[in-house]
């Protein structure tokens, strides 16, 4: 038998003929089955020894062995192809056809014989091929041989090894189990009966809560009934966690948690229901109560229970009560006025809205401020609750901010020491030996003492969840996880504010907002039902005819109640300013279309003679001196007392002036004081007023200057002290323009002071129809120096009748205009009247060709002109009139 180096197989010769070697594979036993195969070997042996020292020598062999490599490579090429495959397989009809064809065992016709022939050609080709290979095993088994016999030489030496090795693990055996009895029984026995302990602490623990979790709805019933929402949602949170983290899997408690659920949605309903009842009852109370905040603990523990359950749209609840509570509060205040006022039958008129219409001005007046004192109320009511409810919604965000900091924080901590507890973790794990792991130089101190004191107390009771003796002890997860937090809210309520409510920072500031912006809609609404209930009354007109007294009155209640509410809220609300704008408009249009009818009256009727001057204008004038208009209150006693003076006196200045002229003063500060009280209206009062200036100019212009009155007043002529009277009013309105401009350019916002130019306009006007009254004096004068003056004739008597009818004249008008205009505007006007005259009396004399040469015709007039001089300088104020009659001659070229 001949081995390979492993000594996994054996190729036994046989004795059949054709010398064929039969294989054998053998698989290595134990030790002892190399014995019989020893035996065996032995005869082999010595034959093998033979043959080798019969063999060649070295260097012969391998020139053979050479040689023999290259005849069996030699020898293998013979071998097809298809042999050496290594998926050569029988099996398969293709490889079995190229290897026996068939066409060689054909028996048909007379080949027998030659088929028979070659079918043994065929097996000796593969029996050839056969040997070949066998040959060339067999050559590669006998190189490999030496392998084999050295491997039985090493059996001897393993054996040693394997009887020293045995007795080596007796004797360890032996020592391990004296180890065990002496140390390590009593060591683990202490430990299992610890275990055993830990695990009947855990399970009274878990059963006490089991018993806590099943109280768990009737503590809910019982918060639920002291509406205590937060203790009552906190509860059912906490025990959902307990179910899902420490008793997952109680078969007893499998329903609990859907019962929970359902009862958390009674919560949530029964909370909202609360809430809209808070609200109802709220907002309905009398309004004379001085409570501002019904019930503030339970408005606030409602707002947290809510904000718990994200039930973030309560606020509407509240919004739908404002507005249903602001129509009662109207409503109860009509019925409560009617049924005040004997005259209103309530059986004839049934609706409220009629009701309202037979009211008279003062009564509903009263009602308006009853309203608007109540709806005042109302805004502060709803301010202070919303206020309530927005600083909850803070104090949560303020607790959000909090825990984000402290988050952050312990992270910034636990990063420092997560390397030591990691490992403190895993090596206490399962109750495993700290000194197991480390050496004696290398155990943290920490874990050394809590090594140390549970070998030296085995017994003593195990700390955090397993201990029994807390007896507040509930659930592990929920007293580690969940933190509350005491907050006292503005009103001195102090609540716990938890860690579980899942509201962003976004969804806090949007609900802060949506609250603000429901004490704007407050607002809002109270305005829009004052402007229902204004309108509901304007309808048959009765606020258009309002005079300017109630009209004020009214205009000032509404802007102080908008004043009210505005620094409530803190917003404009636009629409009761609106209506008061619409009705003031109106009032406006109304105001100026009858003062514009008056003055046109007046106008119509002015007969453009001088008026006394009542005291009572006087004191109006005396009220504007100080340049503040405000119309003065009326004095009847004092007035009957004092009589009408003659000339109105303004900051010193006598103003002759007419009746129309008064009132329009008059009417004029009306406008003014107008705007005082109204001041929306500035704008369309600046233009009405401008209006009613621009056509009291027009008229009087066409009254006077245009003789319209001859026709209008039937007036015979118009005579020089209507003009001069005319003028003296249009100066007396000029004066107080300025003043007008002043205080309408107080009241006007910087972008609406373009406006003032009307007054520019006005004041421009009035100049020009003031000079144009000058200028036409002056032309009745030019016109009389050019009827007499062109009859004039140089001869005796001196002075002329041209002379004494033209002085005459000049004192006539000095007379009609003198108590009218001042001293300078007389001075100014006869100068210009003595320019028309010297222009004339020039004229004249170059006609009659009389020079100033001294001669007689020169002497007659020079006296008449001295005449002149001396008649015109002795009329009142005009003595020191410089004439300067030596313009009337010709220069000499």
């Amino acid at each position: 038998m001949i081995l390979d180096h492993q000594g996994t197989f054996c190729i036994i010769p046989t004795g059949n003929h054709s010398g064929k070697c039969k294989l054998h594979l053998r698989t290595p036993g134990p030790v002892g089955d190399f014995y019989n195969l020893l035996k065996i070997q032995v005869s082999r042996e010595k034959v093998h020894e033979r043959c080798k020292n019969i063999g060649t020598p070295k260097d012969t062999f391998d020139r053979t062995l050479l040689h023999t490599h290259d005849k069996s490579r030699t020898d293998l090429e013979q071998v097809p192809k298809i042999f050496m495959k290594p998926d050569f397989a029988l099996e398969d009809s293709l490889t079995f056809n190229a290897v026996l064809p068939w066409s060689h065992f054909s028996t048909a016709g007379g080949k027998g014989n030659r088929d028979a022939a070659s079918s043994k050609l065929l097996q000796e080709k593969l029996s050839h091929y056969l040997d070949i290979v066998e040959v060339n095993i067999a050559h590669q088994i006998s190189l490999r041989s030496e392998a084999f016999f050295h491997a039985m030489t090493s059996q001897h030496e393993l054996q040693d090894y394997l009887r020293k090795t045995s007795q080596a693990v007796k004797l360890l055996r032996e020592k391990i189990a004296k180890i065990d009895k002496v140390m390590c029984e009593g060591s683990l026995r202490v430990l299992r009966l610890s275990l055993t302990r830990n695990n009947c602490i855990k399970a009274y623990n878990k059963l006490k809560l089991m018993a806590t979790v099943h109280q768990t709805q009737p503590t809910v019933q019982l918060l639920l009934s002291t509406s205590e929402y937060v203790g009552a949602l906190d509860l059912i949170a906490t025990t959902q966690e307990v179910l899902q983290q420490e008793l997952q899997g109680i078969h007893s408690f499998r329903h609990l948690g859907s019962q929970l659920c359902e009862l958390e949605k009674l919560i949530d309903k029964m909370m909202i229901a609360e809430f809209s009842t808070y609200a109802r009852n709220d907002l309905n109370r009398p309004l004379e109560d001085d409570c501002q905040i019904l019930e503030e603990e339970r408005l606030v523990s409602l707002v947290f229970g809510l904000l718990k359950q994200r039930k973030l749209n309560f606020y509407e609840i509240y919004g739908d009560e404002m507005i249903n509570t602001a129509k009662n509060i109207i409503k109860q205040c009509v019925v409560n006025t009617v049924s005040q006022i004997e005259e209103i039958d309530t059986e004839v008129v049934v609706k409220l809205a009629d009701q309202m219409r037979m009211m008279n001005f003062p009564q509903w007046f009263d009602l308006l401020k009853n309203i608007f004192s109540k709806f005042t109320i109302f805004l502060k009511r709803v301010k202070a609750t919303l206020n309530t409810i927005r600083s909850v919604v803070f104090l949560v965000l303020d607790k959000n901010q909090k825990n984000r900091d402290l988050e952050d924080t312990l992270q910034k901590n636990s990063a420092k020491e997560s390397m030591v507890d990691s490992e403190v973790a895993y090596l206490t794990h399962e109750g495993m030996f700290i000194s197991d792991a480390f050496g004696d130089g290398e155990l943290p101190a920490g874990a050394a003492d809590s090594a140390s004191q549970r070998n030296t107390s085995p017994n003593s009771e195990p700390c955090s969840s397993d201990s029994v003796s807390e007896p507040e002890c509930t659930t592990d997860s929920s007293s580690s996880k969940e933190h509350t937090s005491s907050s006292v809210t503005p009103g001195g309520v102090e609540m716990m504010i938890s860690d579980d409510m899942k509201l962003t920072d976004l969804e806090l500031v949007r609900l802060a907002n949506n609250i603000q912006e429901l004490l704007y809609n407050a607002s809002d609404i109270c305005h829009d039902r004052s402007v229902k209930f204004l309108m509901a009354r304007a309808k048959d007109g009765f606020l258009e005819k309002l005079n300017s007294n109630e009209f004020v009155t009214l205009s000032r209640l509404m802007e102080g109640f908008i004043l009210d509410t505005e620094q409530i809220c803190g917003r404009k609300s636009m629409s009761l300013r609106g209506a008061l704008q619409s009705q003031a408009n109106r009032f406006v249009n109304r105001f100026h279309e009858e003062r514009k009818t008056k003055l046109s009256l007046l106008l119509d009727n002015e007969r453009w003679k001088q008026a006394e001057v009542p005291a009572e204008f006087q004191d109006l004038v005396d009220s504007v001196s100080d340049g503040r208009i405000s119309l003065p209150e009326k004095k009847p006693t004092a007035t009957e007392e004092r009589k009408p003076a003659e000339f109105l006196i303004v900051e010193g200045q006598k103003y002759a002036t007419v009746g129309t002229v008064l009132l329009l003063i008059r009417i004029i500060l009306e406008y003014c004081q107008c705007v005082d009280n109204i001041p929306s209206i500035t704008t369309d009062m600046l233009t009405r007023l401008s209006d009613l200036l621009k056509y009291f100019n027009s008229r009087s212009c066409q009254l006077v200057l245009g003789a319209g009155a001859l026709q209008v007043v039937g007036l015979k002529t118009i005579t020089t002290k209507n003009l001069a009277l005319s003028s003296r009013c249009l100066q007396l309105i000029v004066h107080y323009i300025p003043i007008i401009r002043a205080h309408f350019e107080a009241r006007l916002q910087p972008k609406q002071f373009s406006m003032l130019r009307h007054f520019d306009h006005i004041t421009k006007d009035y100049h020009d129809h003031i000079a144009e009254i000058s200028a036409k004096l002056v032309a009745i004068m030019d016109s009389l120096f050019d009827k007499l003056l062109s009859k004039y004739e140089v001869k005796a008597p001196v002075p002329s009748a041209c002379f004494r009818n033209i002085c005459k004249q000049m004192a006539k008008m000095h007379e009609a205009i003198y108590d009218l205009l001042p001293e300078e505007q007389t001075q100014m006007l006869f100068l210009r009247i003595n320019a028309s005259y010297k222009l004339h009396l020039k004229r004249q004399l170059a006609h009659l060709n009389v020079v100033n040469d001294g001669g007689p015709l020169n002497g007659l007039v020079t006296s008449d002109v001295a005449f002149y001089t001396g008649n015109l300088q002795a009329l009142k104020g005009l003595n020191n009139l410089d004439l300067n009659m030596a313009e009337i001659w010709e220069q000499k070229r």
